[in-house]
């Protein structure tokens, strides 16, 4: 049964300072729950009042017995912050980093506050939709007005499925077409801009209180495994195995994007480079301190010197310095607006797997990405000439009964007799040791491949030779 009662306290008497006994200005209800435990709680201090609020307790406690009680009904009731707060604990135990935890319940925060929501039935698309719109209005992208969208869709599909919310109300909410507004698209570098650059490092002096032989072989470890600046990070000298056949370089789960661990084969005079470079460092600290530097503005520093050496060597011919300024060769930004930054040496990873040759899903693999579009469509950039050895790859014309092989000209932009046939390199060739080694058999698909190999000329000769392929058939 329920009933009313006040309940006994203790106070200060004011005159004498004694403590007293007596009993609370509120009614407090007593009854059982549908568990049939007993709750006691404050009610009112009118009694009619408390009555009243007790028997639609006991009357919520009888449908609830019914099953008649919508089990959203109180979560309905409580501040949406309190249920971000709930959410921050569920990404938690899930497994996310913190930054990506701070990022999302940041982005949730802000979008509950500007479209003034404060209980799960005052969330509407429409008021959303006018935050991203604001948003962009003032000066923010596509791409970061869709990771907003992302992170409140994100929570209340999980009041959904949490039995805290009887729809989602943004289901039918879509992203926007980022392609139409992308304010940092990236670059692959060449071969001769990847070669320069790592010479200017290498001669250059300490950015950020990292020498430049760390950042040499830093934007190596970026070009040739794909990984990003945190990831890299992490590493130490026990990430590498030197003795597994291929070697291979480590990234635990804790700092990989996609919380799994990841493990990338290296090339034998990439290995090699790094043992020697290991010699001088610690076996447990991370090799690279760059988990709070600026990469993009250290690459950006290593490029302009590159440049600048490379226009420098043009000084006596003043139409070609006149050309070499022109050009965006070396340059941070190019002519397209494209950037050159740290991340950049990721897509140069990918665009030069698909150069070699490699297989889509095994360039997907080692990009570790979850789609393959993600892999061909963002990270691979195919130039012109790109496509011309496509073209020159394929099968020659049949002859007719009135030709013969030495009446077919051949195509004017072929100068080479031989240019045609050949393959381009995966990578830069980056060990000083010299050492150099036949294409993987994903690479391989022209037989009686020859090799000839000439030295670079000048300083980058020191630390990098270019290899030419030739193919006979």
């Amino acid at each position: 049964m329920a009933s009313l009662y006040k309940k006994p306290i203790t106070i200060t008497d004011p005159k004498t300072g004694l403590p007293i006994k007596s009993k609370s200005k509120k009614w407090w209800g007593r009854y059982r729950t549908a568990d049939d435990s007993e709750k006691r709680v404050p009610l009112a201090s009118d009694k009619t009042a408390a009555q009243a609020m007790l028997n639609e307790l006991v009357k919520q406690v009888e449908r609830e017995k019914a099953g008649l009680v919508d089990p959203t009904e109180k979560q309905q009731q409580r501040l949406l912050k309190l249920h971000l707060n709930d959410f921050e604990i569920y990404l938690a135990t899930k497994g996310d980093t913190n930054d990506y935890i701070n990022t999302t319940c940041q982005r949730i925060s802000a979008t509950i506050k500007a479209s003034k929501f404060h209980r799960i039935n005052d969330i509407s698309a429409s008021r959303v939709l006018e935050y991203l719109a604001e948003l962009r209005a003032c000066g923010k992208s596509v791409t970061s007005s869709n990771h907003y969208l992302r992170a409140i869709k994100m929570f209340t599909r999980w009041l959904v499925k949490d039995r805290r919310a009887k729809e989602d109300r943004l289901a039918h909410l879509s992203r926007m077409n980022q392609e139409v507004d992308k304010r940092r698209v990236r670059r692959p570098l060449s071969h001769e801009e990847f070669v320069r650059l790592l010479a200017a490092a290498e001669a250059g002096k300490p950015i950020q209180n990292v020498s430049g032989a760390d950042r040499a072989v830093l934007y190596i470890v970026g070009a040739y495994t794909g990984y990003r600046r945190k990831e890299i990070a992490s590493v130490t000298a026990h990430s590498f195995d030197f003795k597994s056949q291929p070697p291979t370089l480590t990234v635990a789960a804790g700092y990989s994007k996609h919380r799994r661990t990841d493990v990338i084969p290296l090339r034998q005079d990439f290995a090699e480079r790094i043992q020697t470079w290991l010699k001088c460092k610690s076996t447990n600290e991370p090799l690279f301190d760059i988990a709070d530097k600026r990469t993009a503005e250290m690459i950006a520093q290593d490029l302009e010197t590159a440049r600048h050496q490379w226009i420098e060597e043009a000084k006596q011919d003043p139409n070609e310095t006149v050309r070499r300024k022109q050009s965006s060769f070396l340059s941070y930004t190019d002519e397209q607006g494209r950037y050159a930054d740290f991340h950049a040496l990721r897509k140069t990873f990918i665009t030069n797997l698909t150069r070699s040759g490699t297989a889509p899903k095994t360039a997907q693999l080692l990009a570790r990405h979850s789609d393959i579009n993600l892999t061909m469509n963002t990270y691979t950039s195919l130039s012109v000439q790109d496509q011309a050895f496509a073209v020159e790859a394929l099968p020659p014309l049949p002859l007719n009964k009135k030709q013969t092989p030495a009446s077919i000209d051949k195509p004017s932009h072929i100068s080479d007799p031989n240019a045609h046939k050949k393959v381009p390199t995966m990578v830069p060739s980056s060990a000083e040791n010299g050492a150099h080694h036949p294409a993987s058999h994903v690479s391989q698909t022209i037989p009686h491949c020859t090799q000839r190999r000439s030295k670079s000329s000048g300083q980058i000769a020191k630390s990098f030779e270019e290899t030419e392929v030739d193919c006979v058939n």
